[in-house]
């Protein structure tokens, strides 16, 4: 190897990795892609004739190596959040609003608004300025390493722009542009080949691909937006710093982000954005709207899975007419009826549509859906298809209203619906194979007992076979009995016998939430794990202290007091403890017999002598409940100093108002 050839080698990877950045993250080129291409090429020869000079971080390495059997696992440091949608002006002000009275502020605030882009979420970690690993959001908690695949898109830099931290995480989204994407259709019907049906389709099927060469030859490209776990540098203040800071990195950042002041400049962007769709050289199907202020966003936080500093306004969908050929009842893990319009296959935004879900039978008599009719379909936040409206012009003479039926349409149990509730449900219980089917669909799925290998088709073969007739039931299956299902060799029932006994170390939360007691989703699971500690103390708590767990009224109370109350599903916990199925028990939150016990409250404003999350503690500490908004049976809010529309709401509905000073009073009174 000569000095020369290394010193070249060298230089020639500098000049590209500057051409990418001027290309990906200032879009100000500065040379023709024949000229690119030149020195692309100049580098391999030289590669080629001395092997020893190829780095890792070589442009020429983008693609190498033979297909992957499948993608590993990658936990994020740091989880990948979701994002709450707007589809209104009304929803961004309740936005801004409930930021300002979480942060106890007046005036406008200033936000990040950005396009939100139709592609996959992907983070990226650098170690020393080096691309180390990339993977996709999965489930929020752990996503499919396709560092290979990423590794391919040129927009991604092998090597961070110095200064580079030593450990640097970056949330982004790999899309395909628009002249790509219809480049790559127009080839593929050339060669007579399947098309995709959308860019976003397109981008991740392209990132998934077990063979990082077929990613390369796709059009894909990235930009970045947020930050995962950081060592050895301080995070910018601002959001818009972020961006800023990113791209000095080499990470491309969309250039058509931009601070705008409080709701108004907001909707402002929205409006202007929506304008300028259509000529975007990329997809969008909203704007994301993030606070500024980086303190701010950490004081707010995140609820569930989705942060509360951080909203995305979506455009309103595309529309379009087909015909109701049918309407059926299906039946759900609670025995709930859900009337199904049947469709007329019609694509709307980018999406095959032919079944829509008509909610309950109030909804369908509101609506006046009838079999035969024609309807305008839309997709809701270009996700959820439904049926907006009748066209009462194309009804047919003989159409005929909806009805309730008397009787389950899988079980014949009676139908029963509750007066003041708009669901009716199938009275059948497990004895529905319906409700039995979801029901263990639901105790198997991955949040909560995890079986892995126990999908719906399997389930649905057990049930009509009479072998499981509820969870304990499938800790009690045997090799034989699993060997003869459907698509189901000896060594993949080995497996699925090996995962149910894996299940069998679980946890409070995901065992409460695999009951599948009505209402208790994830949040409310941990809330009531975390509260009583035991599934024994809480199978033996009443109503009144159930509702003393945060964020949990009086009818999600009764319905987990009265599945407690069930000698079936006592038998079926027994069951469960038998065939050797354990949880431990949590440490339980302390127990409250102070005076405020059953009492409700509501902080507003700021104060001066405790911050709210203090305040909120005080209050729980001494048996008291708080919630985030008001109602009549709220008990007292406590109004800080520039309280807002929460306290005009508690005058309006007579609640007691406690200053600061008359709420510490009430605090030293319960002997705190």
């Amino acid at each position: 190897m000569t000095e020369e050839a290394a010193a070249r080698a060298a230089e020639l990877r500098a000049q590209i990795a500057q051409h990418d950045y001027r290309y990906y993250v200032l879009d100000d080129p500065l040379i023709p892609d024949a000229e690119y291409d030149r020195l692309m090429l100049e580098l391999r020869a030289l590669e080629s004739a001395h092997p020893e000079l190829i780095t890792p971080d070589s442009p020429t390495q983008r693609v190498s190596g033979t297909p992957g059997g499948s993608f590993g696992e990658i936990v994020h440091k740091v989880a990948m959040l979701s994002l709450d949608n707007a589809f209104s002006e009304e929803d961004v002000q309740a936005f801004d609003r409930r930021v300002h009275e979480r942060l106890g502020v007046t005036g406008d605030l200033d936000y990040v608004a950005e396009p939100k882009l139709d592609g996959l979420a992907v983070t990226v970690i650098y170690r020393d300025g080096l691309l180390a690993q990339a993977a996709t959001r999965g489930d929020g908690l752990t996503g499919e390493d396709v560092t290979p695949n990423v590794r391919t898109i040129r927009a991604v830099p092998q090597r961070l722009r110095p200064p580079a931290p030593p450990l640097l995480e970056a949330r982004g989204e790999i899309f395909m542009p628009l002249a790509g994407f219809e480049r790559m259709n127009r080839e593929a019907r050339e060669r007579g080949e399947k098309v995709f049906v959308n860019p976003r389709n397109a981008a991740a099927g392209s990132l998934r691909q077990l063979d990082a060469r077929i990613t390369a030859s796709r059009p894909l490209t990235a930009f970045f937006y947020g930050l995962g776990a950081l060592e050895g540098a301080a995070p910018p203040a601002r959001q818009s710093e972020l961006l800023e800071w990113l791209r000095r990195l080499g990470l491309p950042t969309s250039r058509d982000a931009r601070t705008v002041r409080g709701v108004a400049g907001c909707l402002g962007y929205y409006r202007e954005l929506g304008e300028r769709r259509s000529s975007l050289p990329y997809q969008i199907d909203g704007v994301v709207y993030k606070l500024d202020d980086r303190a701010d966003q950490e004081r707010l936080g995140f609820v569930s899975r989705a942060p509360r500093w951080a909203i995305a306004h979506k455009f309103a969908p595309d529309e379009a007419l087909t015909v109701v050929r049918d309407i059926e009842f299906q039946v759900g893990r609670t025995g709930a009826l859900t009337p199904v319009a049947r469709l007329a296959p019609v694509f709307v935004s980018g999406v095959t549509v032919s079944n829509v879900t008509l909610h309950n039978i109030d909804e369908v008599h509101r609506k006046d859906v009838r079999v035969g009719d024609t309807v305008v379909v839309r997709r809701a936040g270009d996700v959820i298809p439904e049926v907006v409206s009748v066209v009462p012009d194309r009804r047919r003479e003989d159409a005929r209203p909806v009805q309730l039926p008397e009787r389950c349409p899988v079980c014949g149990s009676r139908v029963l619906r509750v007066e003041g509730e708009a669901v009716a449900r199938c009275t059948g219980g497990f004895t529905c194979s319906a409700q039995r089917q979801e029901a263990l669909r639901h105790f198997a799925s991955r949040r909560a007992l995890d079986i892995e290998g126990l999908g719906e088709r399997m389930i649905e073969q057990l049930v009509e076979r009479d072998q499981v007739k509820s969870p304990a039931d499938l800790y009690a299956l045997t090799l034989p009995q699993l060997a003869q299902l459907e698509r189901m060799g000896e060594k993949s029932a080995a497996n699925l016998l090996a995962a149910i006994e894996k299940s069998k170390q679980t946890t409070l939360p995901r065992l409460l939430y695999g009951l599948g007691i009505r209402d208790v989703g994830e949040a409310t699971a941990l809330a009531l794990a975390r509260h009583f500690g035991s599934l024994e103390r809480l199978m033996s708590a009443d109503e009144r202290t159930i509702q003393q767990v945060p964020d949990v009224g009086p009818v999600v109370a009764a319905h987990i007091a009265a599945f407690f109350a069930s000698e079936e599903h006592l038998r079926v916990i027994k069951a469960l403890r038998d065939k050797g199925v354990t949880w431990p028990d949590l440490e339980p939150a302390p127990r409250s017999t102070g005076s405020l016990t059953g009492r409700t409250f509501v902080i507003t404003g700021t104060l001066s002598s405790m911050t709210r999350e203090q305040a909120q503690e005080a209050l729980t500490a001494r048996g008291a409940k708080v919630t985030a908004s008001v109602s009549k049976k709220t008990s007292y809010i406590v109004a800080g100093g520039e309280a807002g529309s929460k306290l005009a709401r508690a005058e309006e509905l007579g609640v007691p108002v406690l200053d600061e000073q008359q709420f510490l009073e009430l605090l030293g009174s319960d002997g705190g």
